[in-house]
């Protein structure tokens, strides 16, 4: 690249390949529309390529422009790291984690994860998200989140994946329900019920395995809600919307007014994994994975 390109022009040009439009993008640089123009046409000629075709006042990306917008957003985020790792260690913090996960990971995982590193190391700084799998995978693709706990059994090639749960599933049933640990034979003898499970956009392949577990037991589910959160599946049980099934690690309890009915009689098990980028640069992130290698499922 040309010494003349500097990382004001690489801004401009990010700029204009998101707006498409040199007047918006040249607002929120507050510059000029023409002192923008010619920054990019100063740009295009120091790298000797086109980034941009300009038609009728439409503006639209050469294959070589999509190119480098996406490849100069990936590395300037990795330059935003470097900067803010720097601003902590000036504040005497050694760095920052910036974890996606799936609700039931904070249920038992995370909070002894974080406790067990936090003693080791006081100084890093912990930024926590939930996500459902694929915003998840989003996230450390864009270089937005430095590690994600999922409910996944593939990840794209580039990610690693490393098991850390390995738990039974459990039925929730209203606390006046006829069916109790005692009397319970098979997910059959409740094949008439209605059922509020976790949304299938949510995590299609941990949906998939509870499908399998009523393929199994020889029905089709009556599914009567879907949602992204425990919380909501518990109300909806104790008000007799319907039955449920959860991972162990949701168990509640201190709710008296729902129980539980653990199908550890059954071959499906659930998965909980950590996933991370391996061409993630975060020191700490070797570190806390050494914590994790240690987890046994």
């Amino acid at each position: 690249m040309s010494n003349q390109i500097a990382l004001r022009h690489i801004n401009y040009f990010l700029a204009v390949a998101e707006d498409l439009h040199f007047r918006k993008a040249a607002e929120r640089l507050y510059i000029s529309q023409p002192g923008l123009s010619r920054q990019i046409k100063q740009m295009e000629e120091d790298l000797g390529i086109k980034l941009f075709e300009r038609n009728n006042r439409k503006v639209k990306l050469t294959k070589t422009g999509e190119y480098l917008k996406n490849e100069l957003s990936i590395h300037l985020k990795k330059l935003d790291y470097i900067f803010e790792h720097a601003k902590l260690l000036d504040k005497g913090k050694f760095g920052n984690l910036k974890l996606g996960y799936v609700g039931s990971a904070m249920q038992k995982i995370i909070p002894g994860l974080l406790l067990n590193f936090r003693n080791e190391y006081p100084e890093v700084l912990f930024s926590l998200t939930e996500m459902d799998n694929d915003k998840q995978i989003e996230g450390l693709l864009a270089q937005d989140i430095d590690m994600g706990f999922v409910r996944l059994e593939r990840v794209p090639r580039s990610l690693n994946i490393l098991p850390v749960l390995k738990e039974p599933f459990c039925l929730v049933l209203p606390k006046n329900h006829v069916i109790n640990n005692h009397n319970f034979n098979s997910l059959k003898q409740l094949k008439d019920e209605s059922f509020i499970l976790f949304d299938s956009n949510y995590s299609a392949s941990y949906y998939e395995k509870v499908m399998q577990i009523f393929d199994d037991s020889g029905f089709v589910p009556l599914v009567s809600h879907n949602t992204i959160h425990a919380s909501s599946i518990y109300k909806l049980v104790e008000n007799n919307f319907g039955i449920s099934i959860v991972p162990k690690s949701l168990q509640q309890k201190n709710n008296l007014n729902i129980k539980f009915i653990e199908l550890d009689m059954i071959p499906q098990r659930t998965v909980l994994s950590v996933i991370w980028d391996k061409n993630n640069r975060n020191p700490m992130l070797t570190t806390i994975l050494s914590l994790m290698n240690g987890i046994n499922i």
